[in-house]
């Protein structure tokens, strides 16, 4: 491009008559000026204080620095096409900034759609930080791209540009740290309870992770845990064994976290002794778990006073995935599973004998399913059979579910199955704090309605200093209030108005609402409509005879209706008292 021309000489003159506060300034400057003219800009270099040199965004050309060369599989351009436009910014003595142009020419032609340019989805500092924030909150990054863009809907921003921005933050919050070293730190920041094993080259290969809030309510509440693993949560595809806690007001809360290399009996007795140091050596009464032999070892060794159950709900799907093949017809089969449940809930020994005794009996013919049975599932009978289970304190804890729910609630704070330990933490501090505040709102709520104590002992003392200056004959009206109240029995109340059962009552011809006769039933409907079928035609004709027979019309017994010549009439046609 010619340095004569209109376009040069309005660049030289926007350079020489510029002068800016600040360096951001002169960023915003700069852009704004040249994404006009169909040009990107972008930053060669800088130093802080001192200078900056912008450069046209298709300057440079491309490095392959992963020296992939002609293996790479997808084929890609680059649009760096080593464009020679450079101009530079100088911080003056007196603070201000100047520029100075170094190279004004372009060997390409300027875009008819700068949307195209990265530096123009560049988002400002303001958008920067609520990106930060809420990639703290856990918002995925199409959620953040549709937030910013209800506070600007021309925001040139794509999915692209959050995903860059977010790795950018990741590597500045790094520093020069390794991402293990990084990782400890805020273990210890935050107050965690954390304990590793590595192998022999320094790979870490189980972590045990306990957040402060856990803990809390792990000592609180360790009558109970749920133990069972989950997968597909980070990128070393290491299992990750999730302990579950419940509450006073039953509901669930994540205890600790434990990642493993393998599921294996040493790691579940490695994972299960860090965690009996948290809770301070304490045993829990009762312990989930679905029939994982290497978990349920551990759970013997180190816990040796608790209780280990099983899940009722994976054993039912264990037996309908090894026996439903037994049986061609899908009714018998439900009548089998039935009839299991009938043996897994008997709640005494004598009963399981004897329903253990007719389910073999009437099934013996089903060789294959019945010895998966006693031989999976009977030694085990002691774990999940209710005879048994029933003696120990669950709280009504059978299965498992509670692990099933918090591993979902987990995955939904993780989004991905990709994030390293760091992230991986950081959704999973956000997942206790929402189950600890749940908690604590609760515990709050219990607190308010404990305060009518406190408003009665209040009453108390205040009837006592006042009945010491009242006139005797009150004093004697107060005594006999009070002898009343003491010597009456509890004082009841009226039941509490519920919805009658059955159907409600319909649009049509309905009773009304203080009516004392209960809505008929589905059944009775069945049973009453073909009566009233029936009744119908007959009821009709009668009225009519009467009718001809009261005006002399009827002379001759040819000349009466026949009840066929009419036509039935269905019971939707009558109406109900």
């Amino acid at each position: 491009m010619d340095s004569s021309s209109p376009t040069i000489q309005n660049e030289e003159l926007y350079l020489a008559n510029s002068k800016f506060d600040s360096y951001d300034e002169l960023l915003k400057s700069v852009r704004d000026f040249y994404y006009v003219k169909g040009y990107g800009i972008s930053i060669r270099d800088s130093s802080k204080d001192k200078y900056v040199t912008l450069q046209c965004d298709r300057g440079g050309c491309y490095r392959d620095r992963l020296s992939i060369g002609d293996k790479r599989k997808k084929n890609t351009g680059s649009r760096l096409i080593n464009c020679p436009f450079q101009i530079v910014g100088k911080k003056e003595y007196d603070g201000g900034w100047i520029l100075k142009a170094k190279n004004l020419s372009h060997n390409h032609e300027p875009s008819t759609d700068i949307s195209g340019h990265p530096s123009f989805r560049r988002l400002s500092p303001n958008d920067v930080q609520s990106v930060k924030n809420m990639t703290l909150s856990g918002i995925p990054p199409r959620q953040i791209l549709s937030s910013l863009r209800q506070g600007n809907p021309n925001l040139p921003a794509v999915s692209r540009t959050i995903y860059n921005l977010k790795a950018k933050i990741r590597k500045e919050n790094l520093g020069n740290r390794s991402t293990v070293s990084a990782l400890f730190e805020e273990f210890e920041k935050e107050g965690f309870i954390y304990d590793i094993l590595h192998n022999s080259i320094g790979h870490i290969t189980h972590l045990f992770i306990a957040h402060p809030l856990s803990i809390k309510l792990a000592k609180v509440f360790s009558n109970i845990f749920i133990m069972d693993c989950t997968y597909k949560t980070n990128k070393y595809n290491m299992p990750l064994l999730d302990i579950i806690g419940v509450s006073c007001f039953n509901t669930s809360f994540y205890s600790g976290f434990v990642f493993l290399e393998r599921e294996d009996e040493d790691s579940y007795i490695w994972a299960l002794s860090v965690f009996k140091k948290t809770l301070e050596n304490r045993e829990p009464s009762v312990i989930m778990s679905d029939r994982e032999l290497a978990l349920m070892n551990a759970i013997n060794m180190v816990f040796p006073n608790t209780t280990n159950l099983l899940c009722i709900w994976h054993i039912e799907k264990n037996v309908l995935a090894n026996c439903k093949k037994h049986f061609p017809h899908t009714e018998e089969f439900d009548i089998f599973m039935s009839s299991w449940n009938n043996v897994a809930y008997s709640t005494s020994k004598t009963i399981f004998e004897h329903n253990w005794g007719e389910f073999e009996l009437f099934y013996q013919t089903k060789k294959v399913a019945i010895k998966y049975i006693k031989k999976t599932w009977l030694p085990w009978k002691e774990k999940f059979v209710s005879a048994w289970t029933e003696n120990y304190l669950h709280f009504g804890n059978r299965s498992s579910s509670r692990a099933e729910g918090a591993h979902a609630k987990l995955k939904q704070y993780l989004q991905v199955s990709t994030g390293g330990f760091q992230d991986v933490t950081k959704k999973i501090c956000l997942a206790i704090k929402h189950e600890f505040n749940e908690i604590k709102v609760k515990l709050a709520k219990d607190d308010l309605h404990n305060d009518g104590a406190k408003e009665f002992d209040e009453l108390l003392s205040e009837l006592s200093s006042r009945y010491q200056i009242w006139p005797q004959s009150k004093k004697e009206f107060a005594n006999s209030m009070i002898t009343q109240l003491l010597t009456k029995s509890d004082i009841l109340f009226e039941p509490l108005i519920r919805r009658p059962k059955g159907r409600p009552p319909k649009s049509k011809n309905k009773r009304g609402i203080n009516s004392t006769a209960r809505d008929p039933s589905i059944f009775e409907f069945v049973e009453s409509s073909q009566a009233q079928k029936d009744s119908s035609s007959t009821h009709v004709v009668q009225m009519i005879n009467e009718v001809y027979d009261n005006v002399g019309h009827v002379s001759h017994e040819n000349d009466l209706l026949d009840l066929n010549s009419y036509p039935t009439f269905s019971s939707d046609d009558m109406p109900y008292e």
